[in-house]
């Protein structure tokens, strides 16, 4: 299982766009193929930053949204209202891992 943070900063004035983004899309990210949760945080210093945190199942389900018409439309409207350029990680649990290389 692959564990995402995506950290987004948005123009202030754009914070209430943002978040009628994602609430308005938010059960068709979570219903998506290899999608298993999906969170929105706010960050405590900053109010107009926000992180997703999700769960997917592999690389290749993140893969086939960040490839769907669904994600193409969220981002193609997102991607307006940042005021910084986002930044995600992706990662595992160590006791997920099965082996080191």
């Amino acid at each position: 299982m692959i564990r995402r943070v995506v950290r987004m900063s948005f123009y202030p004035e754009k914070v209430k766009d943002f978040l009628d983004c994602f609430n308005k899309h938010k059960d068709r990210i979570r219903q998506f193929e290899g999608c298993m949760h999906l969170e929105l945080w706010r960050d405590t210093q900053r109010s107009n930053v926000f992180y997703t945190y999700s769960l997917w199942q592999d690389e290749i389900s993140i893969e086939n949204y960040r490839n769907s018409e669904l994600f193409n439309e969220v981002w193609i409207y997102t991607k307006q209202l940042f005021n910084e350029r986002p930044i995600a990680f992706s990662g595992i649990k160590n006791n997920e891992q099965t082996e080191i290389k």
